[in-house]
């Protein structure tokens, strides 16, 4: 006999504004914690450094989390000139010093240089694993780290705020794979300066924005009054640009026994228009239920992912 899962079947997204100092895992434990759910995961790691959107999949939702994993992300952070750290972040050891402070003008001439697809090296002081471990521990146990560059896209970049000579902010919106703290390091490289991010703030992850956030101390307030449901957005709100297809009882049981379905020409036609650039992934719907992820072909729904929901 199959032993009973711990915790309770919840089933949905908790977009979490993650407070400074706490990590993703102890984000993600607090969370499931909170609604006493029997499975969790988050989309995309934030640095305990930095606040902002951290979005956390309970029960079924984990199920999208890998189409998260191409979602557009936007970052507000602030340069802090004349101080260089082996971290390039506040917390890091003090490797360089310079008197020179960029201009607003001079930032915002160098910034069109990194919007597009550009070649960035990670930070040093990144989770990306050398060898079988942690860059990061090993820059930390003194050992010099290189680490090849990687393409990735950044769609936009601008000079938010210049409160005064020593810090300048930025907000850019980038696809996936993208460090602030090596923009925060190539850009001071190019002004001649010295630089670290004294403060990130991550402000939307896809579908998942600062107007749909809640707090911790919120949830726990839900929870309290037993309102948890209040927190949570739906398993689909992940899949929010992945057509949907209405389906039938019938079409909607086969897809959960793993059956493909055979569609109306209509709707193929319907489908393929609404597709992004490469993908076949289709969201099978009865009535408000997400029913299932599948793929489409010859004129055929072939399901790879079912849900339980009701």
């Amino acid at each position: 006999m199959a032993r009973r899962k711990k915790g309770e079947i919840v089933n949905g997204w908790v977009c979490l504004d993650k407070p400074y100092e706490m990590g993703s895992t102890e984000a993600v434990t607090r969370i499931r914690r909170l609604f006493d759910a029997q499975k969790a995961g988050h989309a995309g790691t934030l640095d305990p450094l930095a606040s902002g959107i951290l979005p956390i999949a309970l029960g079924e939702a984990t199920k999208t989390v890998p189409f998260m994993m191409e979602a557009q992300k936007v970052y507000r952070f602030t340069i802090h000139w004349g101080v260089s750290t082996d971290s390039v972040d506040r917390e890091g050891e003090i490797i360089a010093r310079s008197d020179v402070r960029p201009t607003v003008e001079a930032v915002k001439a160098a910034l069109p240089a990194f919007v597009g697809e550009i070649d960035q090296v990670p930070p040093a002081f990144s989770a990306i694993k050398v060898d079988g471990q942690r860059a990061y521990d090993l820059a930390r146990e003194g050992v010099e780290v290189e680490l090849e560059a990687r393409r990735v896209t950044i769609h936009e970049a601008a000079v938010t705020d210049a409160p005064d000579a020593d810090h300048v902010e930025i907000t850019m919106r980038t696809g996936k794979g993208v460090y602030v703290r090596s923009l925060a390091r190539d850009l001071a490289a190019v002004l001649g300066a010295e630089g670290h991010v004294s403060a990130l703030r991550r402000e939307r992850v896809g579908p998942f924005n600062l107007q749909n956030a809640v707090t911790l101390d919120s949830l726990e307030e839900m929870v309290h009054r037993g309102a948890a449901s209040e927190g949570l957005l739906p398993v689909a709100t992940a899949l929010d640009d992945i057509p949907e297809l209405a389906v039938t009882d019938q079409d909607a049981f086969s897809l959960r026994q793993g059956r493909p379905i055979v569609l109306l020409p209509r709707q193929v036609e319907t489908l393929k228009s609404r597709l992004r650039d490469g993908s076949r992934t289709v969201s099978a719907f009865q009535g408000q239920t997400l029913v299932a992820l599948g793929q489409l072909r010859a004129g055929r729904l072939e399901p790879d992912r079912v849900f339980n929901l009701s």
